[in-house]
């Protein structure tokens, strides 16, 4: 059972599912089917990230061909990503990490957006220009439930999505944190699986992540 499509209103990347896909696309052909594969499964909210040539084509053709998907950009690090990741039909952009000027590009963009943090210092400048929900990465590396755990205490009000070295294992205790949104991951989409073409195995995968995160049937706030 898939989950309710986003609507283009969710407030944030937060609010479109537990789960969210990280998927690095070298053959701009793959990307639709992809796309449904992992839409099929229950997981419609996929961030391609900029590492290959094709990623801005892999973009545009899930934003034209895929409509349950919600397309999004990751490893966003300058504002001429914004616009091009935008342009191309980007629902939401994420970014590693973050600057004045990306954090100004990312707000102007339109579209809900994730920043990057991995300190305490990086979330407390965030939240002092009025963001309060971020990309916590790489979150295994940097401390990843125990740090997370840490910062609930006296910075409540930040929110966070969890990406970097998770796996299907760990996603449970990232999603029961108070301050966890949703997670990010890649085991749903191994690369040889996608080289083969194997979109059985991608949607099974994806449907198995699905069910980690609670995410059939799922209708929090801002899904459409």
């Amino acid at each position: 059972m898939t989950s309710p499509m986003p609507s283009d209103s969710a407030a944030s990347v937060l609010d479109y599912a537990p789960v969210v896909p990280v998927v690095v696309v070298s053959d701009a052909s793959d990307a639709v089917p992809l796309a449904r594969a992992l839409v099929a499964g229950g997981l419609p909210a996929i961030e391609v990230t900029l590492r290959t040539p094709a990623a801005l084509d892999a973009i545009r053709a899930i934003a034209d061909a895929v409509p349950d998907a919600v397309v999004g950009a990751g490893t966003v690090l300058t504002p001429q990503h914004v616009d091009d990741c935008v342009g191309a039909g980007a629902r939401f952009v994420v970014s590693p990490g973050w600057t004045d000027a990306l954090l100004g590009a990312m707000r102007g963009s339109g579209v809900p957006f994730l920043p990057g943090v991995s300190t305490t210092s990086e979330v407390v400048a965030l939240l002092e220009r009025g963001v309060r929900e971020m990309k916590f990465f790489p979150a295994q590396a940097a401390g990843g439930t125990a740090y997370l755990r840490s910062l609930a205490g006296p910075l409540p009000q930040a929110r966070f999505c969890p990406t970097g070295g998770i796996g299907p294992e760990t996603v449970p205790e990232y999603l029961s944190l108070p301050n966890v949104g949703c997670v990010g991951g890649s085991w749903m989409v191994p690369a040889e699986a996608v080289t083969a073409g194997d979109w059985g195995r991608i949607e099974e995968l994806a449907r198995s992540a699905a069910r980690l995160g609670g995410n059939a049937g799922r209708s929090p706030a801002g899904l459409g």
